[in-house]
């Protein structure tokens, strides 16, 4: 916890008759912190694949017996609100069983909670025979044995489509390998070598924290820490009700578009209601639509994941998270829609349905928060897999990574540009100079795409990204990518404008250009680009009411052209001098320019 957070509630204390003192329960949950910190730096470095050791496309958590959260690293957000899942949903099924020490349980569907790709391990830690707690983690595996290399496609209508499951299954039994699993593993996916690396790092970074948790124990007792653990739970809901108590009590609603299913191309309706009271805060998504046929739905545990990442950011976005802060929020998704996927729903792209998840009640709250949230941002992880076989070594290759594109601007600052969405959290974009040494693959441009055609506004919304992919192998390659918030761009509040959506331009050797907003297995000859285009974020307040200057910085740092300037914003500017005209800029306002606001 920052120590801001610490000045702001020194009031706050745990009252029960067995706490420790506070000294001592910071110290203990720190220690905890830095284990579940330990365990992910350990799987970033000892990972195969890049998608983990580049991207950081994996989360790492301490939950205790009754799977509550007690120290988490800063991986992706869609993934650390899944741990608590995964760790009940395996107490549950080993409960007669019983899991020993040792025991590593494998899992990967619908308890695991995102697509199947992101494989998840829990192992126990025991003293004085009681569970205390356990180690998680989740990690994008780069191929789980789907009808596509990737596993992940956008045409599937099935998780038997999408890989192999993995039901909560015994990786190892009392530190010994179960070879029956691991032969398992390794028949289904394209990429054994990669595959039996990712899964070997994460279980020894496992390993890592449960020694220090061991060590923990040892220096303070099994009851002690237990009681620190318990006091900082509650430490942790007082903080959190606190600053509810602050939010404006009310119900505010919202509704939006998915794009699409990428089977059919009827938009998904999807909406909430956010009513707030002194000490909760409720999130009721009765009427969204039903789980789609392809593969955009998402299960409960993933959208969860983001909503209580979007709660935090509501409540204290700086502070260490454990179980605690969730208890005020309260969350209705009915059965059977795309936000509670169920089996057999595909889940492949699920991303597009948590993401919105998020996104409605940030939408129903930032014009009654706009000192907490900006206008709506780009939202889709625009999840992007270029593979094929390189000439050079006549081996597989897969590209896998996110892209990041534009937040929406704030009431009293513009967007940021190209970061990652909500859902993606601290993953990195992968160095084009590694990709360009181990793919056979040339990045012709990577820039901000300016000037901007949208997200205006008085505050304007930070601009998306243009990143060219051109093959460079003669054998060509594949494309799979999902872009969403195609359709349906991101929003904009109080009159700002909406941002201009994500998409994907194929652009041939003969010159052609095709638009797409989800391809799967799209061939790309050798010379082919393929162009990914990412939104800019929404805009807050009318354009002309920006400041005249400000108008001229964008225009002289390229974010805007001069006839951008004076047809949305109303301001003239003198190309030949730089600078703003004053006369003109005062009829153009009087004329009362014409604003897309889309």
């Amino acid at each position: 916890m920052t120590a801001d957070h610490n000045r702001d509630h020194d009031h706050v204390t745990t009252t029960g008759e067995t706490a420790v003192d506070p000294f001592t329960r910071e110290v203990i949950t720190s220690a905890l912190q830095s284990a579940a910190e330990e365990m992910f730096i350990n799987l970033g470095r000892t990972a195969k694949s890049s998608v983990i050791y580049e991207t950081l496309d994996y989360a790492c958590g301490l939950i205790d017996a009754d799977g509550n959260v007690i120290a988490q690293a800063n991986g992706v957000p869609g993934f650390l609100g899944t741990l608590k899942f995964c760790v009940e949903d395996v107490i549950e099924k080993y409960s007669e069983d019983g899991l020993e020490p040792g025991d590593v349980v494998l899992l990967n569907d619908y308890h695991g909670g995102t697509h199947l790709n992101d494989v998840a391990m829990v192992s126990p830690i025991f003293a004085d025979g009681e569970l205390v707690l356990c180690t998680a983690s989740k990690a994008h595996w780069t191929d789980v044995g789907g009808k596509d290399p990737g596993s992940w496609t956008t045409d599937a209508t099935s998780i038997f489509q999408e890989g192999i499951q993995y039901p909560m299954v015994k990786l190892y039994e009392g530190g010994n390998v179960n070879r029956h699993v691991r032969d398992i593993v390794e028949a289904n996916t394209r990429m054994p070598e990669m595959t039996l690396g990712d899964m070997q790092a994460q279980e020894a970074s496992m390993e890592v924290a449960a020694e220090r948790v061991d060590e923990i124990i040892g220096r303070y007792g099994r009851e002690t820490v237990s009681q620190a653990m318990a006091d900082y739970l509650d430490y942790g809901e007082q903080l959190v009700r606190d600053e509810i108590e602050e939010l404006p009590n009310g119900t505010y609603r919202a509704s939006d578009h998915i794009d699409d299913d990428g089977i059919t191309d009827e938009p998904i309706h999807c909406e909430v209601a956010v009513t707030i009271t002194d000490d909760a805060v409720e999130m009721d998504f009765t009427g969204t639509d039903p789980a789609a046929e392809g593969p955009i739905n998402s299960p409960y545990p993933a959208s969860v994941s983001d909503l209580r990442a979007f709660f935090q950011a509501i409540t204290l976005p700086d502070a260490e998270t454990n179980e605690g802060f969730f208890e005020p929020l309260e969350i209705t998704i009915p059965d059977g829609t795309v936000f509670s996927a169920t089996k057999p729903d595909a889940i492949g792209t699920d991303w597009e349905s948590s993401a919105m998840a998020a996104d409605l009640p940030w939408k129903a709250l930032a014009p009654h928060l706009p000192e907490k949230l900006p206008a709506g941002h780009f939202m889709s992880v625009c999840a992007t897999i270029v593979g094929g076989t390189d000439d050079r070594t006549d081996e597989d290759f897969l590209v896998i990574e996110p892209q990041p594109g534009g937040w929406g601007a704030a009431a009293d600052a513009d967007g940021s540009d190209v970061l990652v969405c909500i859902g993606d959290g601290d993953t990195l974009e992968m160095p084009v100079e590694v990709m360009e040494t181990r793919f056979p693959l040339l990045f012709d441009q990577y820039r901000l795409d300016t000037p901007q055609k949208s997200g205006h506004g008085e505050h304007r919304g930070g601009t998306g990204l243009v990143q060219d992919y051109k093959v460079y192998n003669e054998s060509g390659a594949f494309l799979t990518a999902s872009f969403g918030r195609s359709e349906f761009p991101p929003w904009g509040v109080d009159g700002g404008q909406s941002g201009d959506g994500n998409h994907i331009e194929i652009i041939e050797t003969d010159g052609s250009i095709e638009r797409y907003s989800k391809v799967t297995n799209y061939d790309l000859a050798d010379g082919d680009i393929a162009r990914l285009v990412t939104s800019a974020g929404g805009g807050w307040g009318d354009p002309t009411d920006r400041d005249p200057e400000r108008v001229l910085e964008d225009y002289l740092d390229d974010y805007i052209t001069a006839e951008i300037a004076e047809e949305v914003y109303g301001v003239a500017i003198d190309e030949s001098s730089e600078t703003v005209d004053e006369t003109a800029t005062d009829r153009c306002r009087d004329d009362e320019p014409t604003r897309s606001n889309q």
